[in-house]
């Protein structure tokens, strides 16, 4: 059973509709009891980081969620989920994330090293380059996939398991321990995405069958 965590800035009729065409047994909740009855949770979002990490305090989901790690369980952040796993944004001045991967959220400068202006958001379709294996991208080739985001996190390769070039090479995927995250919307990515989902939907059943 997938934990969709409700806080007040997600995607979750979106993402409960991509696990359910997965077949995959799914609810949504704020509540840190009932969540920890999951198998693996999902944080989705869409918004602003200092709001959402605000939102997520005042439910005490951002300690239940430090916890629900530490004792194992798995966690797939997407969107503004997976920046909220990291350590600080400067998004609206410097707010605390998660503190679950290293690293820090910054803004796309919207200027490239030619001083040529391009568009903030990356907003639409582009192609993943894998960097690392992982359980999230096994058996899967290099496709495109669909991205809505004005900041993208700066941190160590070694967590990137996938990235996609916008003026930047931005990280698309990350990994660390039981702890995931995607930039793009899988739910929204077609077959590729269903793909990324399904491979987490594995990782999180062989846990149940262990």
């Amino acid at each position: 059973m997938i934990g969709i965590v409700d806080y007040g800035m997600g995607n979750l009729f979106s993402v409960s509709k991509g696990l359910e065409r997965l077949g995959a047994d799914s609810f949504i909740s704020d509540d840190p009891k009932e969540l920890s009855q999951s198998k693996g949770i999902i944080l989705p979002g869409v918004g602003s980081f200092r709001d959402a990490m605000s939102l997520l305090e005042k439910q005490k989901l951002d300690e239940f969620l430090r916890e629900y790690v530490a004792d194992g369980g798995y966690l797939l952040g997407i969107c503004l989920g997976m920046q909220l796993l990291f350590d600080e944004s400067e998004e609206n001045g410097p707010a605390k994330g998660l503190s679950l991967i290293p690293g820090k959220v910054v803004r796309f400068k919207g200027v490239d090293a030619n001083d040529q202006v391009y568009k903030v958001p990356h907003m639409g379709w582009n192609r993943l380059e894998f960097k690392h294996a992982s359980p999230v991208n096994e058996g899967l080739e290099e496709e495109h996939v669909y991205f809505v985001h004005s900041y993208y996190v700066d941190t160590d390769e070694s967590f990137v398991t996938a990235s996609a070039t916008y003026d930047v090479e931005v990280p698309a995927i990350v990994g660390k321990g039981n702890v995931f995250g995607m930039q793009f919307h899988p739910e929204k990515s077609g077959n590729m995405g269903m793909s990324l989902l399904r491979n987490y939907l594995s990782l999180v059943e062989g846990k149940e069958e262990a």
